[in-house]
């Protein structure tokens, strides 16, 4: 058996981790043979591979970023695109291909072996945690960790010079980064995706943090948007998936609580320092289990599936599933931060 590696989407801490985890074992255990495929899907489009052996994995664990590279190339926008990964497989002699990825790298694998035959396994990759198939994906909790000990690190300067910080994190639709960052860094205010904010609402919260001597800190996802309103961007511009690229609410934000309580703001966008660097301690073990689970798959010819974490479990759901929706923050979630909003 010969298996193939990819790594799609942004970048994750953890990514290295699934690979060590899914080489060792296959080696080790099952004898197998494996090639990485370069940059995502423009991998095997482009046939750019590199070898994949046990040396290759060595020394990986606590690294960010993944060997592999990555890319958002979408073979279905390329001309022959499903037929060119066809021709490298074939040429690469590899019965089996490992997605790991997030919505778009997992869904492109639910079509190249739903419509197409090709055996793929999908393992959930992606910092904002909203694959509804599993509890967590590795990569949040490390990003939840930089934003909280940036917020902590806020909360000192902001109180220096009595201004309110505003601090943007990312998560595109959906509020989980925002929600445990904000809750764990002890954020005035918490703005997510999932609920459209009143902005007269969120500067009294401010004013009632400046009456009791405190500067606030406004933690607010980048896919948040207001009442009265579309979803602020900083440009139209879109990836090859059809999704438009997020930030700029941030910065919107600030000029209109300084326009509305003459208070000075300033903004902190956290940016991609939320994707990089070593991975938290959770995200190296749950990414390693993630890993030795797609290679069983692999094994039991259980392809079209994804692994997932249910609870502490790792169990097995269709690709397709996987994919269908996001998984957002509840509402009665979002409300038990409302305690301390103001």
């Amino acid at each position: 058996m010969r298996v193939g590696v990819l790594t799609g989407g942004g970048d994750c801490p953890g990514l290295n981790a699934v690979i060590r985890g899914i080489v060792r074992k296959g080696t080790q255990e099952y004898g197998y043979d494996f090639v990485g495929f370069r940059d995502g899907w423009r991998g095997p489009l482009e046939g750019n591979t590199i070898p994949l052996g046990i040396p290759a994995v060595r020394g990986i664990l606590p690294r960010g970023g993944t060997i592999l590279g990555s890319s958002r190339t979408n073979p279905f926008k390329e001309a022959d695109g499903v037929r060119r990964i066809n021709e490298t497989l074939a040429k690469q002699e590899a019965d089996a291909l490992i997605a790991i990825g997030g919505e778009d790298t997992l869904g492109v694998a639910a079509r190249l072996h739903g419509e197409y035959g090709i055996p793929c396994v999908g393992v959930p990759k992606t910092i904002d945690n909203d694959l509804s198939a599993t509890d967590y994906t590795f990569g949040f909790d490390t990003a939840v960790g930089v934003a909280t000990e940036a917020i902590d690190r806020l909360h000192t300067t902001a109180e220096s010079h009595m201004r309110v910080l505003v601090v943007e994190v990312m998560g595109r639709h959906a509020g989980w980064i925002a929600l445990h960052s904000g809750l764990a860094g002890g954020a005035n205010v918490i703005l997510i995706p999932e609920q459209r904010f009143d902005l007269g609402q969120v500067c009294a919260w401010i004013d009632s943090r400046f009456k009791a001597s405190y500067a606030p800190i406004v933690v607010v996802a980048e896919g948040a948007m207001p009442k009265d309103g579309e979803m602020v961007l900083k440009d139209g511009s879109k990836d090859s998936f059809g999704h438009v690229r997020l930030s700029g609410v941030g910065e919107w934000l600030a000029k209109q609580i300084e326009a509305r309580t003459g208070k000075e703001a300033r903004t902190t966008v956290l940016g991609h320092t939320q994707r990089g660097g070593t991975p938290s301690a959770f995200d190296r073990w749950l990414a390693t289990r993630f890993g030795l689970h797609a290679i069983d798959a692999v094994r039991d010819g259980d392809f079209g599936k994804m692994v997932a974490l249910r609870g502490t479990d790792i169990v097995r759901v269709p690709l397709a599933d996987a994919t269908a929706k996001l998984k957002t923050v509840d509402p009665a979630l979002y409300a038990e931060a409302g305690v301390f909003f103001g």
